[in-house]
């Protein structure tokens, strides 16, 4: 048969196959002898023809970063002037909240500038990044960009057209080319903000309601952390190549504030603190109707105004301002994971017409929101509510439209809208405007996020995020990697917080980073050895859930069990079902897997068939493989059709309580075999009464 057409009108938009370039692996000590393979200048270079940027040289050969610029690899150099040094310097010198006079520097000089190691340090690495960031990408909203610092630095376009960085320095000269990346010249030094986040926000203009709320309700003590405070290290950085991979050394916690200014509080009729505390005690009086993990935790909302009161976790002006919290930071175009070209969307990273969407736990305990982008590169919105959303009344489309009216949640229809206005970074996060009050109400829980959940594990272990590995290509991570392998991250085994490695070491914790691989979001967290881990899930409201888990059946991946218990105790985890043998062809029998479009009925029967044998096939909303594409398209193919075959494995449905935590296991049943891998892509965790509608099917999306 043909292939039917009817996929090919549904896909919003094709894509467009990534290219990924093998990098050669070097030593950050070049021999001269074969370093480049073609004429040009290196970034050390320009800097060192350059008299304009002499001072910002001697940094780098201060700290060595200008080795690294003569190496192969792909950078981007954000080059400051003499001027814009020596203005630097001075801010340094004369800075009265340092937190050693003059920030230990003996003159306003740069001389004393170079005696400072640390200095130095933040210096040079905070005006790097792997990968490569033309003047174009930063146009539009801009964009972040992750420095070799590990902190992240915001692009803008100013009042007169100008491309700036963290809203202070001003790209002079773009666009350089090196043989090795390339390089901006800017007018000042690139400041990052060492202030944490309570200290930013009071600094900001007319949020003084809210940063009241932050200090009475104790929560600012609970967003002042900035990392671990301990050095990580992998004994085995190997990959199965024999590549030495990149392995993080540091951890920093992070975390986003969502804020309503002083002006979207007086149009709720708030226009003081004490009138916030009244509405808080008004919206959350009650919760415990629809906040589940307070009546499991035996516990009253608490609706006294004291200051002891406040800083009750069960106080409703605490949970106001807790729901506000994520434990994830992100600047506002990182709130979904999306990729941009040129500031457009950009359907590389998997995507075939679905709409970026992303849930996040808040410091409200075990409550999620939800993160929505509706138009793909447009507005974003926290709790929007369309009724049915992930159930259909047509085949093979998302629906109607009469089916999916907008709802109010939250006091809200159509979802609180983060204002564009605001996105300030903090040493350890940002906070973010949002145009209308936020809270957690009984339609939160039973309206938008009673829908099918899809969670994706570089956005529930925020380790990803808080240390910007969520959106790094293999360019950027062979940079980081000294030229090296970029294909993937060799982690700690106690690097993430919800991942327990029964057996240490000898469960490998890896991650693929972006590029063409069959996942989600176009990356993998992923390991293999005599693995024996649990990760965490993410709280979801009180019911019954069928947990839905994404594989891809390969020939190298792994015979595991899995297991579900509220702690890391084996003894008092649930067997679930048979081991999953991941080698399987997903066309063997036991399986089942067609091809949907060339079936008269677009596979609904065969869906069915599938179900039986507890499989279903891959959502249509991102790619299968580039290489494989419907006929008559262009790009690649989705992952409900095309012969790259990729699965969701289903388990039987469960209760799942919003106060408790639940760990899912893989355990490897092969003791002979340490190269079988284990992943996890994305889960689904979906009430049962909407896969059992007896009015829509789900979606295919």
């Amino acid at each position: 048969m043909k292939k039917n057409k009817l996929f090919n009108k549904i896909q919003a938009l094709s894509i467009t196959a990534m290219v990924v370039a093998a990098l050669t692996s070097c030593s950050n000590e070049p021999d001269g002898e074969n370093l480049y393979t073609a004429t040009g200048k290196t970034i050390t270079e320009y800097l060192q023809e350059d008299p304009d940027l002499s001072s910002f040289l001697k940094i780098m050969e201060k700290v060595e970063m200008d080795k690294s610029l003569a190496a192969y690899g792909q950078f981007t150099c954000f080059a400051p002037s003499n001027a814009g040094i020596a203005a630097y310097i001075d801010v340094l010198y004369n800075d009265e909240h340092a937190p050693m006079p003059h920030n230990g520097m003996t003159s306003n000089t740069l001389e004393a500038l170079l005696e400072r190691d640390s200095l130095c340090n933040d210096i040079a690495k905070y005006h790097l990044s792997s990968g490569i960031h033309n003047i174009v990408d930063m146009s539009g909203e801009g964009t972040t960009i992750n420095t070799m610092l590990g902190y992240p630095m915001s692009t803008s376009i100013d009042s007169v057209g100008r491309t700036t960085l963290n809203s202070v320095s001003h790209i002079i000269s773009a666009d350089n080319e090196a043989v090795n990346g390339v390089f901006h010249k800017v007018d000042s030094v690139i400041a990052r903000d060492t202030r944490l986040l309570p200290d930013v926000l009071h600094s900001l203009d007319g949020y003084s309601i809210f940063y009241q709320a932050l200090m009475k309700t104790g929560l600012c003590d609970s967003v002042l952390k900035k990392d671990k405070g301990k050095t990580f290290d992998v004994k085995d950085k190997t990959d199965t190549t024999g590549d030495v991979l990149y392995s993080p050394t540091e951890c920093k916690i992070r975390y986003t504030i969502f804020a309503e200014s002083d002006e979207v509080m007086a149009s709720a009729g708030i226009h003081s603190f004490d009138d916030l505390v009244e509405y808080a005690n008004s919206k959350y009086g009650n919760a415990a109707d629809w906040y589940h993990y307070l009546n499991e935790k035996g516990l009253e909302v608490n609706t006294g105004t004291t200051d002891e009161d406040f800083k009750l976790r069960n106080n409703a002006l605490n949970m106001f301002v807790a729901y506000h919290i994520l434990y994830a930071g992100m600047s506002k175009d990182q709130l979904v994971f999306e990729k941009r070209s040129n500031n457009k969307w950009n359907y590389n990273v998997n995507q075939c017409g679905g709409e970026p969407y992303d849930y996040y736990e808040t410091m409200l305990p075990n409550t999620l929101l939800k993160i929505w982008e509706p138009q793909p590169g447009t507005t974003l919105y926290i709790n929007r509510w369309k009724l049915n959303n992930t159930l259909t009344n047509e085949v093979g489309t998302r629906g109607s439209n009469d089916m999916h009216p907008m709802q109010i949640a939250g006091g809200v229809r159509g979802g609180v809208r983060i204002d564009q206005t605001l996105n300030k970074a903090a040493h350890n996060g940002y906070i973010h405007a949002i145009n209308s009050m936020l809270i957690y109400d009984s339609n939160v829980p039973n309206g938008v996020l009673h829908e099918r959940l899809r969670f994706e594990a570089t956005t529930f272990l925020v380790e990803f995020i808080n240390n910007g590995f969520r959106y790094n290509t293999m360019a950027e991570m062979s940079a980081m990697n000294g030229g090296g392998s970029g294909a993937r991250i060799a982690f700690p085994v106690d690097y993430f917080d919800n991942v327990y490695c029964y057996n240490g070491e000898q469960t490998k914790v890896r991650y693929n980073v972006n590029g063409d691989y069959r996942a989600y979001q176009a990356n993998a967290f992923q390991g293999w050895g005599q693995y024996d881990v649990a990760i965490k899930f993410p709280h979801v409201p009180t019911g019954t859930y069928e947990l839905r888990l994404f594989y891809s059946p390969m020939d190298h991946g792994g015979f595991m069990q899995f297991y579900l218990g509220t702690s890391t105790n084996v003894q008092e985890m649930q067997v679930l079902g048979l081991p999953l043998d991941v080698r399987v062809p997903g066309r063997d029998e036991r399986i089942g897997w067609t091809d949907a479009s060339e079936e008269d009925d677009l596979g609904i029967a065969s869906d069915k068939a599938l179900r039986n044998r507890g499989y279903m096939r891959a959502p249509y909303s991102f790619r299968g493989h580039p290489d494989t594409q419907d006929e008559g398209t262009t790009g690649a193919g989705n992952c409900r059709t095309d012969g790259t075959i990729t699965l969701r494995k289903l388990f039987d449905p469960m209760l799942f309580k919003q106060s408790e935590d639940y760990w899912f296991r893989f355990k490897n049943m092969i003791s002979d075999d340490s190269e079988l891998k284990w992943q996890l892509d994305f889960i689904e965790l979906v009430p049962v009464d909407i896969i059992n509608n007896d009015q829509y099917e789900e979606d295919w999306m």
